[in-house]
């Protein structure tokens, strides 16, 4: 009876501890795997988005800056993207039509970011953009040209780019929101779009 007991509470101490070196490791439990760590991490530090040079599917060319005083939702794209790109956009779509007109390009832009920028010319970016009935203004769709400043971009956002060996890239992908002043605010699921567009509501309201 005594030896039972002892095993029971040897199994409970097991138990517990594993759970703390789990809590520990998972900071609280919200990071079981890498994507979620790397995740909380960014929205933890909320880094600055860097100084980078856009070129639009208009030609414009332009700094981030340009966005000054606005919230900024961002997507990052190449337009050869045969699967998650596309869902990615579409989903964009989604929460793009779910908010109210009187926010849209007074209090946030929407962005679409290509790390393809070799093939994602102005007139590529521009057809893809009308795929998704991007009006090119209010939700623009752009490329960062120079290779530095592209690559500081997607380490700051924790965007994993990795060449597939066949043209294409394997990539993560999210909705990143940023704040009025050039910081991350959030890293939202981009498959929950009811989510997603509550939150942004909430920011936009609050602010309001």
């Amino acid at each position: 009876m005594r030896e039972n007991w002892r095993n029971t509470v040897a199994v409970f101490i097991s138990i517990i501890l594993g759970s703390v070196l789990i809590y520990i490791g998972t900071d609280g439990f919200r990071a079981f795997t890498a994507e979620a760590a790397r995740t909380y991490k960014l929205v933890q530090e909320q880094p600055e988005f860097p100084s980078v040079t856009l070129e639009d599917s208009k030609e414009r060319v332009y700094p981030f800056s340009e966005f000054e005083g606005k919230y900024v939702l961002l997507t990052f794209i190449y337009t050869a993207c045969t699967d998650i790109c596309p869902k990615l956009e579409m989903n964009l779509a989604e929460v793009y039509n779910q908010i109210p007109n009187k926010y849209i390009g007074d209090d946030i832009q929407f962005l679409s970011i290509s790390f393809d920028p070799t093939r994602d010319d102005p007139a590529t970016l521009k057809k893809y953009s009308s795929h998704f009935d991007s009006d090119e203004e209010t939700w623009r769709m752009a490329r960062v040209v120079d290779t530095t400043e592209l690559n500081e971009l997607l380490r700051k956002f924790g965007v994993i780019v990795i060449p597939d060996g066949s043209g294409g890239f394997s990539h993560n992908s999210a909705f990143y929101l940023v704040d009025k002043n050039g910081k991350l605010l959030d890293v939202m699921d981009y498959t929950k779009i009811d989510e997603a567009t509550d939150e942004i509501l909430n920011v936009l309201e609050t602010e309001g």
